[in-house]
């Protein structure tokens, strides 16, 4: 059933009144994520963490290393603290070749309880667009949400405490993924639909274990922006990446399903450096990508990617916001006209469409009439796609009208609206 925002929003949520505790988190991560937060010392290194052993187990989920993680305002040492017990986990994927891949990410094990029926569920968090460098991985800012290198200079922001907190004030067990190449070796192949969808199955895979819940313990995914298509992709593969997930509720919110469309929509706009993450990240799985953008990109355009590849996602808008992708081509031609007239490219892009396989439980989609960088149509298209295939799932439409087009506001508000109901659709399903 399709669902409108002027609807839902007026629903009751009484199971979330704990979140007035996490409504002052909203004004540090929307400042935070403008890029205007200064003067905070930056995060230290984590040791040798992040560089995977040379031999580990290669079975998809499997734990490599794991360590105690403090949240924010914990105290080390002391167990039993609000909001929950952090776990910081070096894990095994895949690739999207099927090679083995070392992937990090964050457990946390609530302190309030699970309330409700059945056993406590997990929810694997996706997180949106924090960057490509390895220092914007979330899993290195749990403890302080923000992080500030003067040698590079970079700003890193973690905004998922929002969500996070949330579902840990409600008794929900949570895994964040930092994605494949965030923080380990290798490029972070941002939007890329196998990878993504794999990291966050394996999450759950890895919550479950870490946790000692049962095999049929219930789990869910979430996510917003780039964290969304992670938790599409993650919906639709699970019936065939790993069958045996008890999956119960997917919360998608802006996914980018069809990225032909989200590179029109962006570019020009305040992050059109994502644009280059992507391409990055494709070129590192499609070696034929590699002559294309030697071929197309003007010697300024080669700096850009070079810069980006390094960046998090406030040092992108500040260096490159609003510049056009034309700027960045040999030919003066924007990047979509590259795309499009270059086969190997249309290739790369086509194989991250989202729809095209279906989930094997519900699904909440989030979609905004003016959304500045995730178009509407292609949100829409992909429950069709779904509703088509006999998926069950809903669209939530978001009416919010442009405020300052370009500037991403129409894309960052719909997350923090949508924010209860997303929550609420999982808590639901947990139930039944």
């Amino acid at each position: 059933m399709r669902q409108i925002w002027g609807n839902i929003s007026m629903m009751r949520f009484p199971e979330l009144q704990a979140t007035r505790r996490v409504i002052a988190l909203v004004v540090t991560g929307l400042i935070a994520g403008s890029g205007l937060v200064v003067g905070t010392p930056a995060a230290s290194a984590v040791g040798n963490f992040y560089t995977p052993p040379a031999r580990f187990d290669t079975e998809p989920g499997s734990v490599i290393r794991s360590e105690p993680s403090p949240l924010l305002l914990q105290i080390p040492g002391m167990g039993n603290q609000w909001p929950g017990t952090a776990t910081r986990v070096m894990y095994t994927s895949q690739y999207q070749d099927g090679t083995p891949a070392a992937v990090t990410g964050t457990l946390v094990e609530p302190t309030a309880p699970w309330q409700r029926r059945g056993a406590r569920p997990t929810v694997v968090l996706g997180p949106g667009t924090v960057g490509q460098g390895d220092q914007c991985a979330g899993s290195k800012l749990m403890n302080f949400p923000l992080a500030i290198d003067p040698a590079k200079p970079s700003i890193a922001v973690n905004y998922t405490a929002l969500e996070l907190n949330l579902l840990l004030l409600n008794g929900v067990r949570v895994f964040i993924t930092d994605y494949i190449g965030m923080g380990t070796p290798g490029i972070h192949t941002y939007v890329n639909r196998r990878e993504s969808g794999a990291a966050m199955l394996d999450g759950a895979r890895v919550a479950l274990s870490l946790s000692k819940a049962g095999d049929d313990a219930p789990v869910g995914f979430s996510g917003y922006s780039q964290g969304g298509g992670a938790a599409a992709s993650a919906a639709e593969m699970a019936q065939t990446y790993a069958p045996e997930l008890n999956v119960k509720a997917t919360y998608a919110g802006a996914p980018p399903a069809d990225l032909a469309k989200v590179t029109r929509q962006v570019d020009g706009t305040f992050i059109t450096g994502v644009l280059g993450y992507a391409i990055n990240g494709l070129a590192a799985r499609y070696p034929a990508l590699q002559s294309v953008i030697e071929r197309e990109t003007a010697p300024t355009g080669r700096r850009v990617l070079a810069q980006l590849a390094t960046q998090c996602i406030g040092d992108t808008g500040l260096a490159f916001g609003f510049q056009r992708t034309n700027q960045w081509t040999r030919t003066g031609e924007p990047l979509s006209a590259v795309i499009e007239r270059t086969p190997a490219a249309r290739k790369a892009v086509d194989d991250q469409h989202i729809g095209r396989l279906t989930p094997n439980a519900p699904v909440l989609l989030e979609g905004g009439i003016n959304d500045d960088v995730i178009s509407y149509n292609q949100v829409e298209q992909l429950y069709r796609d779904w509703r088509a295939q006999g998926a069950d799932v809903a669209l939530v439409t978001n009416q919010i009208p442009p405020i300052f087009p370009g500037l991403v506001v129409n894309h960052a508000l719909p997350m923090l609206t949508t924010l209860l109901p997303g929550t609420q659709f999982l808590l639901t399903h947990f139930d039944q």
